[in-house]
């Protein structure tokens, strides 16, 4: 009967080390000339690319993301041109995540003078959003069951569901204890050396990707 029902949610995170990082290196050059500067610059590049590629990164997994060059001038309200500025970005994808360090220090000891950005991700993040969405729905199944009961009744079949699943990095204290007071389920999935996701290399700490996972449903009362 779908005259009595009684509806619910279920909420799941799935805590998982991450696997890739995409790191992106700066190397902004000034000179005179357009010539000069971009000389500098590419002499540069090069310095960079080649100490990383010693670390053994593949040359696919570097690329030059951004190009721009810029007049310097005499000042603010001048028209006069001093010299020029190049700022060339370097993304580099890390399929080895304890390398992490190791290219950025081999970079800027080769010339990189901007870390742009320092960003982890999953190389499968499907499969965690699968199994976060998977036991948020155990989640609002055994809630469904819990108010029924309360109420001297049982819950039955599923009328309606709806669910939104998305992730998010959290590498500080906050950010992964907070989900232990607000979820109904957690589950953290390990890593292959048993660390988890309080692993440090260096100065960068890992921390953890959540997966989450948010279902609305509704069940008959029987």
């Amino acid at each position: 009967s779908t005259g009595r029902s009684v509806s619910v949610s279920g909420t799941a995170v799935v805590n998982v080390t991450p696997d890739r990082v995409l790191i992106q290196l700066g190397v902004q050059s000034n000179g005179r000339t357009p010539q000069l500067v971009e000389a500098a610059n590419s002499a540069t590049v090069y310095r960079v690319i080649k100490a990383i590629k010693k670390l053994g990164i593949d040359e696919k997994d570097i690329v030059t993301d951004r190009y721009v060059i810029d007049p310097i001038y005499d000042d603010y309200d001048s028209l006069t041109i001093e010299g020029y500025r190049i700022y060339n970005m370097v993304a580099i994808t890390l399929r080895d995540i304890t390398k992490v360090n190791d290219v950025l220090i081999s970079a800027l000891n080769a010339g990189a003078n901007q870390v742009v950005n320092v960003e982890f991700y999953l190389k499968d993040l499907r499969k965690y959003r699968d199994q976060a969405r998977e036991l948020a729905v155990v989640a609002a199944g055994e809630k469904a069951q819990d108010l029924a009961e309360a109420a001297g009744a049982e819950a039955g079949c599923v009328l309606s569901i709806s669910e939104n699943t998305w992730s998010y990095f959290s590498g500080g204290w906050w950010g992964r204890n907070n989900n232990l007071w607000t979820q109904n389920t957690v589950q953290n999935v390990p890593t292959g050396n048993g660390q988890g996701g309080d692993s440090e290399f260096g100065p960068v700490n890992l921390g953890q990707i959540s997966v989450r996972a948010e279902v609305s449903a509704s069940y008959a009362l029987e």
